[in-house]
């Protein structure tokens, strides 16, 4: 089962946050030889999704890094927004971490 956090990202700034990924038990999930993807939706089936890079940056601590630069959250419009983090390997992928982003106007552009 995912883990859930909301978080916010300001429309035109750079964007970083790293993540520690846990198991159901709360252990570590060990993310040796996985990737990772995040994608962000207004809602399920929006056919229109903003792709934030997500990096397994510390595998064994079960890390990954979720981040954008200005140019990609300038081109998401503000609101609120459905996110889901999948780590995969090989024919395996486990959704880790979901939840909602709320990305906030920009006044200086």
């Amino acid at each position: 089962m995912a883990s859930r956090a909301n978080f916010v990202i300001d429309k035109g700034s750079d964007f970083t946050l790293s993540v520690t990924v846990t198991q159901a038990n709360g252990t570590i999930f060990n993310l040796t030889g996985y990737q990772a993807n995040c994608v962000l939706r207004k809602h399920w089936s929006s056919n229109t999704a903003y792709t934030i890079t997500a990096t397994v940056s510390d595998p064994i601590n079960g890390i990954i890094t979720l981040s954008a630069n200005n140019s990609t959250t300038g081109a998401i419009p503000p609101g609120r927004y459905g996110y889901d983090v999948e780590a995969f390997t090989g024919d395996v992928t486990s959704r880790v971490l979901q939840g909602s982003i709320t990305v906030t106007p920009e006044m200086t552009y």
